[in-house]
């Protein structure tokens, strides 16, 4: 037996993985039966598959990375036609961030995070991205995170969101620079530091 099955072993292990891998599903795929079915298919997967685990990374990663592949799989799968646009509220919110020519203001640059690498391995810095993730708009949460977490090719989430190219890329950046408004705010101070 591997470490991977003892711990599935404890019920309330299990039930805390199956609900994280759960919330992540479904934020996903926006579909409660799609996210039940690819959790109880990454958790199969990884059963059966424990021999292969090698021990490079946390098997926890290793179990979320086998969901991420289901996601994308499903993502593929299905094809969405849902209609997205920008309000022209989030439009003028959004364009009071830069000059008249699109520049950052003088007396407002974005701060410097000095080793950021060393606050994404804290979990407290997860939990302050997740509720800056909520704090975007939903579409553009969603495009964040199929192209930044699941991996998805930009023709596929395009295919996937009924969007272009274009406005992909436009939906990306303004995700990026909301959560790195976001974080600056909630994570990092004026300095650069940790808050």
């Amino acid at each position: 037996m591997t470490d991977f099955t003892i711990s599935l072993e404890d019920p309330h292990f299990f039930m805390e993985l199956h609900a994280q891998m759960l919330q992540f599903a479904r934020s996903q795929l926006d579909d409660h039966h799609q996210a039940e079915d690819a959790v109880q298919e990454a958790l199969e997967g990884a059963m059966k598959n424990d021999a292969t685990f090698n021990g490079k990374a946390a098997w926890k990663s290793w179990v979320f990375a086998i969901l991420r592949h289901k996601i994308a799989d499903t993502l593929r799968q299905r094809y969405s036609s849902q209609n997205i646009f920008v309000s022209p509220t989030e439009e003028e919110d959004f364009e009071s961030l830069f000059n008249s020519k699109g520049h950052w203001p003088a007396d407002d640059y974005p701060t410097c995070w000095p080793r950021p690498d060393r606050a994404m391995e804290q979990e407290q810095f997860w939990l302050i991205f997740e509720i800056c993730l909520t704090q975007i708009p939903e579409h553009h949460a969603r495009a964040f995170i199929m192209r930044e977490f699941i991996g998805l090719e930009t023709h596929e989430i395009c295919s996937m969101m009924a969007v272009t190219v274009n406005n992909l890329n436009v939906m990306l950046w303004r995700a990026r620079m909301r959560l790195r408004e976001c974080l600056a705010q909630r994570w990092f101070n004026t300095r650069g530091e940790h808050a």
